[in-house]
């Protein structure tokens, strides 16, 4: 059950952001660890630290296509007094059982391949004739079109030290070190490199399930035909959108129409597949605001704790917002309003934490930062309550991008931040300074 119920609180009473957000971060409980595959851990976060077991490389290997040598063989060698040194063979990558280079011998050596017994440095193809006895070459013909460069001789204009060109067992990762701490966002590298040291499988946080619905019978999908008083559905694909962003897996279900039962038998049939349950729209006080009907505190629930509780908050956008838990295993659900900048304002900073939290990460917020406000008049907001403004930030300037409507979503598109006014702020003037949120 939400902290919420608990709350003295009137009817007539606001709750602040950060009372709500409390409330949101008290309840929601990170995911159960699971063990998955390395692909379906991506997004992931690590629930242990990871060591690595054997060193990377594993053995000594050749960073350049060319021939492994031994120093004192190489030494002095010049364009007009090459080395002259026997091809006893080649050195593939994968290679388990290489030939051993022997005073005044060579072998043809690829890169990433072991360094053979015996030799102690490799010159780059580039500084040999490649076995061809014409000079310095750009590289080497392949071995099915000619054969014989195992063989023979190869001329080498160039000396090298020892080591050169060899990247040394265990240079990357040793035996024993730590891979990966807990805690850690498992994206490409880190699946890289626990794929490299072997681990088949890793121990993580699965990503959240989260089902996104929209309400409303005067919404039509996209691509649909749009008829008088109709408008499109923008919402569900801004949250889902956002719901992915977050690190979710997330789920959009078409627009519900205006009825409470139809409504709750979406949500109920959504359970199966929901870590977290996200609406918007029939969050506010009219007669067809039928989330709030179907769900409200006091008339839902047959499970004991469950149940979501409607506030109202002092910000704008997005003053009308709900959170509970419904369904036998206590399934968070966020009630967002319905105008599309109020719903996306409200995913930032209530859904978007809750679905980090659920991922287990440790810093669930969008970075803040502190901005010159550059505008040509003073921004205005109502006494009393927080005030999220859209804008653009950038070299610790923010721009105001549109009005304050909450329905004005094409300046929605160009912001890249939130403006925060305080509660106590009614009037912010050109070149104070001001909170941001950053949104990307």
């Amino acid at each position: 059950m939400s902290s919420a119920a608990t709350r003295p609180a009137g009817p007539d009473d606001l709750w602040s952001v950060d009372e709500h957000l409390e409330d949101i971060l008290s309840t929601v409980r990170p995911l159960e660890p699971i063990e998955l595959q390395l692909l379906d851990a991506q997004g992931c976060v690590l629930v242990e630290d990871v060591t690595v077991p054997v060193p990377l490389p594993p053995f000594d290997n050749s960073s350049m296509d060319g021939y492994a040598v031994r120093v004192a063989d190489v030494a002095g060698a010049g364009e007009e007094f090459p080395a002259v040194l026997e091809v006893v063979g080649d050195v593939a990558a994968g290679a388990s059982d290489p030939v051993r280079v022997g005073p005044g011998q060579a072998a043809r050596i690829m890169t990433g391949a072991p360094l053979p017994p015996g030799a102690e440095a490799v010159v780059p193809v580039e500084w040999t004739d490649g076995g061809l006895g014409e000079g310095p070459v750009s590289g080497m013909r392949a071995r099915s079109l000619a054969p014989e460069g195992a063989e023979g001789q190869v001329h080498v204009y160039r000396p090298a030290e020892a080591r050169a060109h060899v990247r040394a067992k265990g240079s990357d990762v040793k035996a024993g070190d730590l891979a990966l701490e807990a805690g850690t966002v498992l994206g490409p590298p880190q699946i890289a490199l626990l794929a490299a040291i072997g681990r088949g499988t890793v121990r993580v946080r699965p990503r959240p399930r989260v089902v996104v619905l929209s309400t409303g019978s005067e919404l039509v999908q996209p691509g649909e035909q749009l008829a008088t008083g109709r408008i499109y559905d923008s919402n569900s694909f801004a949250l889902t959108a956002a719901a992915r962003d977050a690190g979710a897996i997330a789920y959009r279900v078409g627009a519900v129409a205006d009825d409470a039962e139809t409504l709750r038998s979406t949500i109920e049939d959504q359970l199966i597949r929901a870590d977290l349950l996200v609406t918007t729209g029939g969050v506010s006080v009219g007669a067809y605001d039928v989330v709030k009907e179907a769900l409200s505190y006091a008339g839902d629930a047959e499970e004991a704790g469950s149940g979501v509780e409607f506030r109202r908050l002092a910000m704008q956008p997005g003053k009308p917002q709900g959170f509970g838990s419904i369904g036998p295993d206590h399934t968070p659900l966020l009630a967002l309003p319905g105008n599309p900048v109020s719903s996306y304002v409200s995913f930032e900073l209530f859904v978007r934490p809750a679905i980090r939290t659920l991922m287990g990460l440790e810093d669930v917020h969008r970075p803040r930062a502190r901005a010159t406000l550059k505008a040509e008049r003073a921004l205005r907001s109502p006494k009393g309550r927080r005030q999220f403004l859209r804008g653009a930030y950038a070299d610790g300037e923010v721009t105001p991008v549109g009005g304050s409507g909450s329905h004005l979503i094409a300046a929605l598109a160009h912001a890249d931040a939130l403006i925060v006014l305080p509660e106590d702020v009614e009037s912010a003037e050109p070149g104070t300074e001001v909170e941001v949120v950053l949104l990307g």
